[in-house]
């Protein structure tokens, strides 16, 4: 699958969603379940027990469905990037900018999406060809930083991390993010096995997200 294709996929779904497990197997259970609920674009993060390994799964088992993105987060580094990828991570995530994750990952052509807090880191991932900039923590920024930064770099696209929820998903929508990631307030029934609950959150999350477009 060519960049342009993964970016686009992930620009259409809406939502990232953000893996974080204490299990492999826990990690695995979790995607499944956003999946499920029409979430496709899953980024496991590099926080959970064997990773690299959960991606390789996804990616198998739903190599018939091409709506379905595994990317990998909390990438740190170029080594876990380049690990990431030859599991078969088809976009990585990372908390911050890092330039040797940025030349790596414009060398095998996959999306790379580092977060940002301010207008400065926003234009160093920009210049490093980076197409979808996180905006990290999301909680403490808030949508206003979106409409700020927007305002000297009109042409960045922005998604939100941390604190995204589905109460707030419109004011994102609002100030003109091309898509959000969440976490825990979308995988939060999965810590008490309830993976059905993720399931249904994850519809909900979808739908937020695509009637908040239509408000626009």
């Amino acid at each position: 699958m060519k960049k342009f294709e993964v970016l686009n996929r992930i620009a259409n779904i809406g939502v990232v969603a953000v893996v974080r497990a204490e299990s492999t197997e826990k990690g695995l259970k979790i995607s499944e379940a956003c999946i499920s609920g029409g979430v496709t674009a899953i980024e496991v993060t590099f926080t959970v027990p064997g990773a690299g390994e959960i991606i390789s799964n996804l990616i198998k088992n739903y190599a018939d469905n091409e709506n379905v993105l595994i990317g990998a987060g909390t990438v740190l580094d170029s080594e876990t990037a380049r690990q990431a990828i030859l599991n078969g991570a088809k976009f990585i995530v990372s908390p911050c900018f890092d330039e040797e994750v940025a030349k790596l990952c414009n060398r095998y052509q996959v999306p790379y999406i580092p977060g940002t807090q301010t207008v400065l880191e926003v234009k160093m991932a920009l210049d490093a060809g980076c197409d979808v900039i996180k905006v990290f923590p999301g909680d403490i920024l808030g949508p206003r930083f979106i409409k700020d930064v927007h305002g000297p770099l009109p042409y960045a696209n922005l998604m939100p991390s941390g604190g995204v929820d589905l109460a707030n998903i419109p004011d994102w929508i609002k100030a003109g993010v091309v898509c959000v990631s969440a976490g825990s307030s979308l995988t939060a029934p999965a810590k008490k096995g309830d993976y059905a609950g993720v399931t249904e959150l994850a519809k909900q999350f979808v739908a937020a997200v695509k009637d908040a477009r239509a408000k626009k």
